[in-house]
Parts: structure tokens; C-alpha cells; sequence
């Protein structure tokens, strides 16, 4: 319950309302055109996955910029972000959807319709969950990989390998589904226009596929190990990464010789560098200072 008295993490719940709006606005303009074209999936793709790409690197500092309700529950499980913190993350999204998705609905000519994901023609319902499981479940493995700040090997950016890959999964379930993979996404369109026929593939495919991804990712693919307690602790109280207002008020008001230091900010000798012979930084190696006399680094608590 910490995180309710701090300005950050009402900042970042904002910037998930913000975000979305902006995501959602943009990918279902996008959307509302000649469906009988044969490039619309194409731009569709190419208009969602450009959106994320850009949102994510504009607010990825203040929130992580998860954006979908899937990618939110994936990284619950994966014990990276507080159940609150999910809570109110999804309840932001969903509002932007809703707020998006009626903005839209006052711009676009009458006789265009809104984007509302329905299953194609001959299409099933256990067939749409199929195809919005596993195209979330690529979406979120992708996530939690790029992001994962225990890996030295990741280059180029972040923002742009989850935007190709929300691509990706566009290209792959437009035909099907019209392409979910966000329960947001799904959310606000349907709610403004009032079509909820088979709503509920649209959340327990993506979510499903979001939880499925957090598994595969931490129990075969790389493996964490933290203590029950621990977990118990990220999941109730948020992580150690959140810093104080305050705090940070502080620091910026004195030199960087009086910069406060918290315990999770440390800066380290010539003699703690991790050996080179470790195929791998461990996460403590991403986010430390290797002179004592060092400006410390703040670890960030988002994706980005």
C-alpha cells in the first residue's frame, strides 16, 4: 500500500490513461477505412505496432508503458510489478480505451464503424481464443525478454522490438480475430458501440497468453530464483526500485556529492566488477558505478 502515497506512482497510472488514449486514438483511426482493401491489414499492423512503439519509448520512463491489460498481468506473475499496481495500471487502460474509442466516435463520418474486434465468418470461438493466445503469448515472451535487466546481450531497442512484435501479431490474427491481443483495445470500442458478442475471447485469450508467457519465460527459458518472501513482498508492498519523492526532490536540490543514497543505490569499487569470465551481468552489474567517488545511478522500476 506504499505505492498509494507516492507522486511516481500516480504519475505512471496517468501516463497508462494518457498512453492509451493516444494508442488506442491512432490504431483504430487507422482501422476505419475500406475494409475490402487489400492493404488494410498491412496498415492496420503497421499503424498499432508503430503506436506502441513510439508510446512505449515517450512514457516507458514513467510507467513502463505496458498499454495492455495482458502485458500488465504477465509481468504480476512474473513478480516484477504489485498487485495494486496491476489493479490500477488495468482500470487506467480500460478508461483510455473507453475515453479513445468515444473521442473517435464524435470524429469519424456516420456510416464508419468503430473497429470492434469480431470473429471472421466461420470463425469459433475456441478458434478466436486459440489465435489471441498465442499471438499475446509472443507479444508478452517479447516483453518480459527485452526488458529483463539480468541480460547483456540485448542491443537496439527495446520500444522497437515489442512494436514489431505487437506487428507481428496483427499480421497473424486480423484475419481471425481482427486481431485483439490488448483486452483494453478490445474493451473500449465495444463499449461505446455496445457489442459484446463473444466479448470474453478478447480477455481470456490475451490474459491467459500473458500469464502462459510469464511461465514459459521464468521457469524454462531463464529461470529466477527469488525467495517466496520476496515475491510475497513485490506482489503486496511494489519493489525496492521506487524511490521516495521526496527523496529525489532532495537530490536534485544538492550536489551530487550529497546525493542521498539509499540501500538499493550503491556504487562499488575497482574490485567489485563482476569477472569477465560470466557469460552473463548479473542484474546487479546493469546498475552499478565502478569509481567510489561516482555519481550514483538510480535502478529504474520500468521496462524502459
Amino acid at each position: 500500500m506504499k505505492e498509494l502515497k507516492s507522486w511516481a506512482f500516480w504519475r505512471a497510472v496517468a501516463a497508462e490513461f494518457i498512453g492509451m488514449v493516444l494508442f488506442i486514438f491512432f490504431g483504430i483511426a487507422s482501422a476505419i477505412g475500406n475494409p475490402l482493401n487489400g492493404a488494410q491489414e498491412v496498415k492496420v499492423s503497421l499503424a498499432f505496432g508503430l503506436a506502441i512503439a513510439t508510446l512505449a519509448q515517450s512514457l516507458g520512463h514513467v510507467s513502463g508503458a505496458h498499454l495492455n491489460p495482458a502485458v500488465s498481468v504477465g509481468l504480476l506473475v512474473s513478480c516484477q510489478i504489485s498487485l495494486l499496481r496491476f489493479v490500477f495500471y488495468t482500470l487506467a487502460q480500460m478508461m483510455g480505451a473507453v475515453a479513445a474509442s468515444a473521442l473517435l466516435d464524435g470524429f469519424k463520418p456516420r456510416e464508419k464503424g468503430l473497429g470492434v474486434n469480431t470473429l471472421a465468418d466461420k470463425v469459433t470461438a475456441g478458434q478466436g481464443f486459440a489465435i489471441e493466445f498465442f499471438a499475446t503469448l509472443q507479444l508478452v515472451l517479447c516483453v518480459i525478454a527485452v526488458t529483463d535487466n539480468r541480460r547483456s546481450d540485448v542491443k537496439g531497442s527495446a520500444p522497437l522490438a515489442i512494436g514489431l512484435s505487437v506487428t507481428l501479431g496483427h499480421l497473424v490474427a486480423i484475419s481471425f480475430t481482427g486481431c485483439g491481443i490488448n483486452p483494453a483495445r478490445s474493451f473500449g470500442p465495444a463499449v461505446i458501440r455496445r457489442e459484446m458478442k463473444n466479448h470474453w475471447v478478447y480477455w481470456l485469450g490475451p490474459m491467459c497468453g500473458g500469464i502462459a508467457a510469464a511461465f514459459i519465460y521464468d521457469l524454462i527459458l531463464s529461470p529466477r530464483s527469488p525467495s517466496l518472501s520476496r515475491r510475497r513482498d513485490i506482489l503486496f508492498n511494489g519493489t525496492d526500485d521506487d524511490v521516495d519523492d521526496n527523496l529525489m526532490r532532495e537530490a536534485e536540490m544538492a550536489g551530487p556529492s550529497q546525493w542521498p543514497k539509499p540501500d538499493f543505490i550503491r556504487t562499488y569499487n575497482s574490485n567489485d566488477v563482476p569477472s569477465s569470465k560470466s557469460p552473463h551481468l548479473s542484474s546487479k552489474g546493469l546498475h552499478q558505478n565502478f569509481t567510489s567517488n561516482a555519481v550514483p545511478l538510480l535502478k529504474s522500476p520500468h521496462l524502459f
